[in-house]
């Protein structure tokens, strides 16, 4: 096992799963805000990053891109949003469907299944030329500029009343439809801002790993919902502390923990094949960790007590 290879495959884990990050603060919107499985991200984490390549090769400004890449996203929540809310099919099977309805269109967009950005300018190629950086130190600071500025914009945003109701949706819909909010409303705009930042991030990582492809947002549910429970488990004892923002940091930094765990093991010799098998294993010791907090929490009480 060489150090120096493990500590130059975790320095791109660390830009990697910044970028990936973003994407998790989407899936966290649906799946802990809204009390929503969303499978729509995986076609709108490939909308983004098909959407992006293409009008990157066309000679559009890289931020541009980006831009146009998240309005896509808000589009592919609004279809599952009203699917859900005015069609009334199951949310689940509402993300499947537009998730597999993204699948073509995708190849529409581009063409073709895979769109390579070799010779193009992109935003970290960029950053590379004006600061003499590497790609890895140029997709660091991306994802920091971006991770940060969505974190004090989903923060103030959850403060408003309107983020407010979108929280409170999500924590008890029937009080909530009660007192005059329309939750199918907030519903919609929850789901549209989710695969938004989604389809945002999708458009990053494009950039960074040089093409957009079909495929490159399958198993993008799975590994946002273990970024979260990481994130969630690892920092919990900060989020039971602080305000919100520190949990949607610890969103954050854990798809960077992910990143991490894949990078190591990868390096130990873990085929890449397995790596879905890897992504579920973390999942479920993820889950199991609070499990166990409170079991052995119990106990103590109990032995307290007697």
């Amino acid at each position: 096992m060489n150090f120096i290879s493990i500590l130059g495959a975790a320095q791109g884990a660390v830009a990697q799963g910044l970028l990936w990050g973003i994407m998790t603060l989407g899936v966290y919107l649906t799946f802990r805000i809204l009390n929503i499985a969303d499978m729509t991200c995986d076609g709108s984490f490939a909308l983004g990053g098909s959407t992006c390549a293409v009008l990157v090769t066309k000679g559009y400004n890289p931020l541009l891109a980006v831009f146009i890449s998240f309005l896509t996203g808000l589009v592919a929540g609004l279809a599952t949003g009203l699917m859900h809310t005015k069609l009334k099919i199951h949310e689940i099977l509402a993300g499947i469907l537009s998730m597999i309805a993204l699948y073509s269109i995708n190849i529409r967009i581009m063409g073709k299944s895979n769109t390579p950005l070799l010779g193009v300018d992109t935003i970290m190629t960029k950053m590379q030329e004006q600061f003499g950086i590497t790609p890895n130190i140029a997709s660091f600071i991306v994802g920091i500029i971006f991770g940060a500025a969505l974190i004090a914009a989903l923060y103030w945003f959850m403060g408003t009343e309107l983020g407010s109701c979108i929280r409170a949706t999500g924590n008890n819909e029937k009080m909530v439809r009660a007192m005059g909010v329309d939750t199918d409303k907030m519903k919609l705009l929850g789901l549209m801002l989710s695969n938004a930042l989604i389809a945002l991030s999708g458009a990053l990582v494009a950039q960074q790993q040089g093409y957009g492809d079909v495929g490159m947002g399958t198993g993008t549910i799975v590994i946002g919902l273990a970024s979260i429970i990481l994130g969630e488990s690892i920092f919990a004892y900060f989020n039971k502390r602080f305000a919100f923002y520190i949990t949607l940091l610890s969103v954050l930094l854990g798809s960077v923990v992910y990143r991490l765990i894949i990078a190591v093991v990868l390096q130990l010799g873990l085929k890449s094949s397995d790596l879905k098998l890897l992504t579920a294993i973390i999942v479920v010791i993820a889950l199991a960790i609070p499990v166990a907090k409170a079991k052995i929490t119990k106990k103590s009480l109990l032995s307290e007590a007697r």
